[in-house]
């Protein structure tokens, strides 16, 4: 199983990224897995930004992030997509892609996203 985040980069904050996630090598279908979105700002416990679930029709945001980004999947390629507008220099972490279908729990490396003027 591997997932593998892209996207990530420096922006000045204002600004937008769109980060992907792709997934291969599941046992079961994709659209099974609740996809999720964390990130780990350095000195702090990594925390929930955004999670979807398989068919991609509820989706859940941590409060810091409602209204700036947007979570969405391709069931058919097998993605997961962050879109962040709005960027805030404490946006600025480590974000992972997770996937989930219990009790299997699969997590990516991350893509680093930095905001910073």
């Amino acid at each position: 199983v591997q997932l593998v985040e892209s996207g990530g980069g420096l922006v000045q904050p204002g600004g937008s990224l769109r980060l992907s996630c792709a997934a291969s090598g599941f046992t079961f279908s994709f659209s099974s897995y609740t996809m999720s979105w964390y990130r780990q700002a350095p000195g702090k416990e990594r925390e929930l930004v955004a999670n979807i679930n398989g068919l991609g029709g509820m989706t859940n945001y941590a409060d810091s992030v409602k209204g700036r980004f947007t979570i969405s999947r391709d069931n058919a390629k097998s993605m997961v997509f962050l879109q962040m507008n709005s960027l805030k220099p404490e946006d600025t972490a480590v974000y992972h892609c997770k996937a989930r279908r219990v009790p299997l729990e699969y997590w990516g490396q991350g893509t680093q996203v930095t905001v910073s003027s």
